[in-house]
């Protein structure tokens, strides 16, 4: 089958962030539907942050497991107003889940959701794929496992951070927390550990030592928190911009429809907690860090590799097909300038947006959100990343 601009067939994939001076590696990587997708050839050369986020899946961690999903936006929301330098990172995000009896007891009770990727349709499918169940719990274990199987670079300037959240004693396992802290200093990874119960228990326990050895935070949260959301008078318009925001993309091939109704079906998993929820998804897909060059052919055409000539007219969609180079160009300029005039009206009703919510805040938060918001900006600042 002819494909345009070099076919690839992707695999569900998540995770990895920003850093400084980065070159980014493209991967080539088996999309879980089985599907041929666009192949864009990405010269981007910014920043990289890579983050791996390690949960536990025990019966115990349902809190925090649906923190993780009604907070995944507002995470990616906050990294998009990072800086370095003049440069704007790139943010890749990686999944595992651990301490759960359904997974393989020979690899560990633990299993990689998705690898590092900018697919945040993907990353938001797979938080929501999970479920918990009782299981031991090896933190050493899980994290050699992430910093053996990611492709984490050898650049020194990556910022480069592993989450763990918990609540077993830290020290389970046959695999030592200290050797694979060792590890994780000795390829420039910071372990930030996340406690989900009270703050001395997680010090006897051994999770801020865990984080101690690589320079990382140690928090200590309370998972049963509820998330709060708060409403503000400019959600409905940006709801409303939302379903008009969708009408842009050109889903391109079988692969493309399908991600397109992954694209819906994420939006209903954000409504699924509330409408502030939802706001912040799509403030997130308004974002630089939004990308579907793989399906789409408004983000595809951006790609220095695109070409028009290299289009396969059996791949493209019903109103496209059998129409000159110069017709489907114009048909993209036109969505592209569609997309961009919404996603600027987005960005300014959201300034206004995040003001409201500031001055209606007044409770401090113990929860996933706010503790890997802190640490990341921590490390952050470390690599001299600056917050617009």
């Amino acid at each position: 089958m002819k494909t345009p601009f070099k076919t690839l067939i992707l695999a569900v994939s998540l995770v990895s962030l920003l850093a400084c001076n980065a070159n980014s590696k493209n991967r080539t990587q088996d999309l879980a539907i089985s599907e041929i997708v666009i192949k864009t050839t990405s010269k981007n050369k910014n920043p990289e942050i890579k983050v791996a986020l390690l949960l536990d899946t025990s019966n115990s961690m349902d809190g925090l497991i649906d923190q993780a999903k009604a907070q995944l936006w507002k995470i990616v929301n906050e990294l998009s107003y990072a800086k370095c330098e003049d440069k704007s990172p790139n943010l890749k995000i990686a999944l595992y889940e651990y301490g759960n009896d359904n997974l393989n007891v020979e690899e560990g009770y633990l299993r990689q959701v998705i690898a590092f990727s900018d697919d945040l349709d993907e990353i938001s499918k797979s938080l929501f794929s999970l479920t918990t169940n009782g299981g031991n719990e090896y933190c050493g274990k899980v994290i050699e496992t992430a910093l053996n199987q990611l492709e984490w670079g050898s650049s020194n300037n990556d910022l480069k951070l592993i989450f763990i959240a918990g609540n077993e004693p830290y020290s389970q396992g046959n695999v030592s927390y200290k050797e694979a802290s060792k590890l994780a200093h000795n390829n420039d990874v910071t372990v930030n550990t996340i406690f989900c119960g009270d703050y001395n228990q997680g010090i006897s326990t051994k999770w801020k030592d865990g984080a101690d050895l690589t320079h990382g935070n140690y928090m200590a949260i309370n998972h049963n928190e509820a998330t709060i959301h708060i409403a503000s008078p400019y959600d409905d318009e940006i709801l409303e911009l939302n379903e008009k925001l969708n009408q842009t993309y050109i889903a391109y091939g079988s692969a493309g429809r399908a991600k397109m109704e992954m694209q819906a079906e994420q939006d209903s998993n954000a409504r699924s907690y509330n409408k502030a929820n939802a706001v912040s998804r799509t403030v997130s897909k308004s974002s630089r860090l939004y990308k579907n060059s793989s399906w789409d052919l408004v983000d595809a055409e951006k790609e220095k590799d695109f070409s028009y000539e290299a289009l396969d007219n059996k791949q493209l969609p019903k109103e496209l097909q059998g129409k000159s180079e110069s017709e489907i160009k114009s048909f993209i300029e036109k969505k592209s300038k569609e997309r961009n005039k919404l996603q600027d009206q987005i960005v300014a009703l959201n300034i206004k947006r995040r003001n409201f919510v500031t001055q209606q805040s007044n409770d401090a938060t113990n929860n996933l959100e706010t503790a890997m918001i802190k640490a990341l900006k921590t490390q952050a600042e470390k690599k001299n990343y600056k917050w617009e």
